[in-house]
């Protein structure tokens, strides 16, 4: 009894990893179907605004922020996976109608695919940032070996977000116009371009309240001081993604039973 339950399980696991692998591979071809220039047009926006920001903070407002390209390149790309993922995520459920009323289709996966299909735009970017770092003389440390951990603590933290967003979507139309606001005023207050030692220490405990300023802080360190991150509030993050996933999970799926009828 207990070999064919560990064995229901087994095909289960296998069956959302296909089925994971299938609606990635989807989602990159449809977004990028009948383009020219194919998955490269992930790497036009961020580059565009890494040519915009830095002639803006070099040249005419002069930051004085050491490899500033460097710098501001590490922030944009870590705020574009948040981002994209978010925006992507919270219209998972509304944008996939047909498989929602699939009958035993598992909803939960399709945030997920948010999440990995825009952590793949990152990984096609990474080696840019690589080669920044060459240009800058600053070499691979064994601190890369730190990268995985911010990596998942960014997956979780984003994948919590959007099962809550998903959900709202579903329900109230008016969530992914909203959050495109949020996302906007988020990107002020995230530390892409700037320093986050530059808010004045009375308000870094409010500050520290967005996540994204511990994730970008972690990134820096590892990328261009070749140091470990500050394991206290990566840990605090870390635990804080976690308990955010929990909840909402339960949330979507509670929801879930009424995603159709909704649709």
């Amino acid at each position: 009894m207990l070999h064919t339950l560990i064995q229901k399980d087994d095909h289960r696991l296998i069956y959302l990893f296909d089925l994971l692998r299938e609606l990635v591979a989807r989602d990159l071809k449809l977004r990028y179907r009948k383009s020219a220039l194919g998955i490269l047009w992930t790497l036009l926006n961020p580059l565009s605004q890494l040519v915009v920001l830095n002639l803006v903070f070099r040249l005419i407002l002069p930051l004085n922020i050491p490899n500033y390209t460097l710098f501001l390149f590490t922030g944009l790309l870590a705020w574009h996976w948040f981002q994209s993922s978010l925006y992507a995520g919270s219209g998972s459920i509304v944008d996939n109608r047909e498989l929602i009323h699939r009958p035993g289709f598992p909803v939960v996966v399709l945030p997920v695919v948010s999440v990995l299909s825009n952590f793949i735009h990152y990984l096609i970017a990474l080696p840019i940032l690589i080669l920044f770092m060459l240009l800058a003389k600053i070499q691979i440390s064994s601190a890369f070996l730190f990268l995985p951990i911010v990596f998942a603590i960014q997956f979780v933290l984003s994948l919590g977000l959007i099962y809550l967003l998903a959900a709202f979507q579903v329900m109230f139309r008016d969530t992914q116009y909203l959050l495109g606001v949020f996302l906007f005023l988020g990107f002020y207050l995230t530390p892409v371009f700037y320093d986050s030692s530059a808010i004045p220490a009375r308000m870094q405990f409010l500050y520290r309240f967005n996540p994204m300023v511990t994730l970008i802080d972690s990134y820096r360190a590892i990328m261009i001081n070749a140091q470990s991150p500050e394991w206290l509030h990566l840990m605090i993050v870390g635990l804080a993604a976690i308990g955010l996933l929990r909840f909402t999970f339960y949330i979507f799926q509670r929801a879930s039973y009424r995603f159709v009828e909704e649709l």
